[in-house]
């Protein structure tokens, strides 16, 4: 008789996902992951061959979770120019959620696997373009409506408005002061000026 796992996937790569949000890669252990989803080791290694495996399951989810649907969500409900400065405003706020750590996944991985771990690499390199895409589209669309001006180089500044959000997101996973954050927000605002 096949075997048949009695569990949500999804749910497993939600609450592994923020076991590894909190406490990074090398940080989190099989033991960790047991005692964060609520299943034996056992049914982790069915669906998942190792922790790398379960790591980069539970990044893509991050990903598509976290930063492809919030960006949809901000581009929606605000004007281009608007969902750029909410994206700053949103990372600068702390998750009402408890649950859910101060930061970002992919920064936090970023800094500690992309480096030696060609996947995650890729993985991260893939998402950070896509965020640099989001603020071309949205400075080009507010450079047609005339919230930006038109001798902005809309790539230039996506670059460096991706710089100032990689910045802050290191920044808030190291609780830094509401003046540096803030002294953030307000360069990312300038920068569209």
């Amino acid at each position: 008789m096949p075997w048949h796992k009695n569990y949500d996937k999804t749910q497993v790569l939600e609450k592994a996902m923020k076991a590894f949000w909190c406490h990074g890669y090398e940080g989190t252990s099989i033991n960790d992951l047991v005692a964060a989803t609520g299943i034996n080791r056992g049914s982790i290694y069915a669906s998942f061959p190792n922790k790398h495996a379960l790591f980069i399951c539970a990044l893509r989810y991050y990903d598509q979770k976290y930063r492809a649907r919030h960006l949809e969500r901000l581009a929606a409900a605000h004007s281009p120019r608007e969902a750029i400065t909410a994206v700053f405003a949103e990372a600068a706020k702390k998750p009402q959620d408890e649950d859910i750590p101060w930061g970002c996944l992919l920064v936090n991985t970023a800094l500690e696997l992309s480096p030696h771990d060609i996947e995650v690499s890729k993985l991260v390199d893939h998402s950070l373009k896509c965020v640099e895409a989001f603020f071309v589209e949205r400075i080009e669309a507010a450079q047609q409506e005339g919230s930006i001006r038109q001798s902005i180089d809309s790539f230039t500044t996506a670059k460096g408005l991706l710089s100032l959000f990689l910045g802050l997101r290191v920044l808030t996973r190291a609780n830094a002061s509401r003046t540096t954050i803030d002294a953030v927000t307000s360069q990312a605002r300038v920068m569209l000026d």
